[in-house]
């Protein structure tokens, strides 16, 4: 197969080519990951020196900001959008959109997506999505203000917020997206279903790749219940509805329990990837199989099951009945247990390995130690009367950030050093990724550990000013420090940038294996070509088959027939 005449616009920009797709959705993902960056900025700056000049702002017009000082409106408008990009227009694209088109057909060995041309669809209806979002910003009224929850009655009454066509492009995009994932989903479920390699039994797919499975699976059962909860969010807003408002008869707790039942799930569709990747880098770089393959995979099945029945937990404080509040506490502290296996089974890859300090096993070292810290802080949120102290503060804000920022983005950034030899055929900087790392995992530490203090100090979430607080006066110097630390952290994301773009063009050309890793997408070439093999592989053990003891290197390839063991023994240097 080939792509040549295919022209400049079939190659680059309307391609079905799902590796092109893949980048495609990264540097959609990159571009909104700098906004929305940039939007914590901008409300840390706020936050630790409420309602003085934010430097280099000038030039946002009124009714946004006055000669650089924010208007509380747009401080609403900014909490809203930075939480709404990195969700939907930076996690997800990146490790979903991306990781999922490149790997899946690379890993179970196919030559491209089930659906290529639904495949191209998939990015284009997203990056409209995302157009429209960022229109919000630019109609009268601001951008959508009532959280990324968009609780009702706030986000259905425009005069509530002050918000008019801002809150009902926050909708059409959200909808329009529904539309995008839904499309990606068929694609991996069929693909992963219908089109693995001879030889690739479920049990022999590496672990990123049942995680994308399952997270095709949890979007296609959950995005559905979101986008009619936001049509009839809509028509509230537009046609004269009732469905969340009380005055028509409507009931606001509907909101909640139709956008927690996709909501929750959706903290495991962040999340899920970002083990599946984290499992790839540790094992490659333990030279060790994964401890604990099966219960690895079953665990996700079982995380992905749980996150169905678990919705009620965000809402212990909204008049639930203690009995049905009981049963959400239970039922959410029962996925400590698969989150458990998992993290002890990644120690198990660990002990006794010999590991290899490169930049993707350090930021997959980091993601678990962020997973780690933000697991053990959700059993204290899934606690109903702790829950009652600690909801809507600090606290919360600390956990979904160790969670979904220390979690996902530590993955991400592992997933992209790891992969970007096979993206783009050279190899990045490891000393300048490296500093990186360091200087990313103290910044991130500095700037959202405090947090864990200020939300048991009683610090509200989403306030404009904490100084008119009495009671959180002397916990001003704390926010003062984590802004400082969260400047930093955003300033340290450049060494990222310059090494992404210098590597793009002057990087060491890659080899075809040069992690010397064991699945599929190492035995294509880097950047592999279209249809990505010469021929399709065979596939003839796991994906983690590390020093193993029949083969003379420390790792065996999938498709390496150990039929050919003994010619490659006898020509190795050690052999006999």
């Amino acid at each position: 197969m080939t792509h040549a005449g295919h022209g400049f616009v079939r190659t680059y920009i309307f391609s079905t080519d799902h590796k092109m797709i893949a980048k495609q959705f990264l540097f959609l993902g990159l571009f909104m990951l700098v906004l929305g960056g940039l939007m914590a900025l901008m409300m840390r700056w706020q936050l630790a020196w409420p309602e003085s000049e934010v430097p280099w702002t000038r030039w946002i017009p009124e009714p946004f900001m006055t000669e650089g000082h924010m208007n509380p409106a747009f401080y609403n408008s900014l909490f809203t959008m930075h939480a709404t990009i990195m969700i939907f227009f930076v996690v997800m694209p990146i490790l979903i959109g991306c990781f999922g088109n490149l790997l899946i057909p690379l890993m179970i060995g196919a030559r491209d997506m089930a659906f290529p041309v639904l495949n191209m669809l998939s990015f284009w209806v997203g990056a409209l999505s995302g157009l429209i979002m960022l229109a919000g910003f630019f109609v009268p009224g601001g951008h959508a203000a009532g959280g990324w929850t968009a609780y009702a009655p706030l986000s259905a009454v425009p005069e509530y917020s002050g918000v008019e066509w801002g809150q009902n492009l926050w909708c059409i995009s959200l909808i329009v997206l529904g539309i995008s994932s839904l499309m990606g989903s068929i694609n991996y479920i069929t693909t992963v279903i219908n089109m693995r390699a001879p030889g690739m039994t479920f049990f022999r797919l590496p672990l990123i790749i049942w995680s994308l499975f399952i997270v095709a699976i949890l979007l296609l059962l959950a995005l559905p219940v979101l986008t009619t909860a936001l049509v009839m969010l809509l028509l509230d807003r537009m046609a004269g509805t009732s469905f969340f408002l009380p005055a028509g008869g409507g009931e606001p707790l509907l909101w909640q329990h139709l956008f927690w039942f996709f909501g929750h799930p959706e903290v495991y569709v962040l999340i899920l990837p970002a083990m599946g990747a984290a499992s790839e880098i540790l094992s490659v770089f333990a030279r060790k199989p994964i401890f604990g393959y099966r219960a690895m995979a079953c665990s996700m099945m079982v995380i992905a099951f749980l996150g169905f029945i678990v919705w009620g937990h965000h809402m212990f404080v909204s008049g639930m009945n203690p009995v049905l509040g009981t049963s959400f506490m239970v039922s959410t502290m029962v996925i400590a247990v698969p989150s458990a296996i998992k993290t002890f089974n990644w120690l198990g890859t660990l002990w006794g390995g010999s590991i290899r300090f490169t930049t993707p096993m350090l930021f997959a070292l980091g993601f678990v130690s962020m997973f780690v810290i933000g697991g053990l802080s959700g059993v204290f949120a899934a606690s109903t009367p702790v829950d009652m102290f600690i909801h809507d503060t600090y606290f919360i804000v600390a956990h979904i950030h160790y969670v979904l920022f220390g979690g996902s983005l530590f993955a991400l950034f592992a997933g992209l050093y790891y992969w970007f030899p096979k993206m783009f055929g050279r190899m990045m900087n490891e000393p300048l990724g490296k500093w990186h790392f360091f200087t990313t995992f103290i910044a991130y530490n500095c700037t959202f550990f405090p947090m864990f203090i200020l939300g048991v100090g009683g610090m509200m979430r989403r306030i404009y000013n904490p100084l008119q607080y009495e009671f959180l006066k002397p916990l001003q110097p704390i926010n003062v420090f984590i802004t400082v630390s969260a400047l930093i952290l955003g300033t340290v994301q450049i060494l990222f940038i310059v090494n992404f773009f210098w590597s793009l063009v002057a990087g060491r050309k890659a080899e075809r294996n040069p992690w010397r890793a064991n699945t599929l997408e190492w035995s294509a070439s880097s950047p592999p070509p279209h249809g990505n093999f010469d021929l399709i592989p065979t596939v003839y053990r796991g994906p983690y088959e590390y020093s193993a003891p029949e083969a003379p290197e420390d790792y065996l390839p999938q498709d390496r027939s150990l039929a050919a063991a003994p010619e490659a023994r006898a020509a190795s240097p050690g052999g006999s």
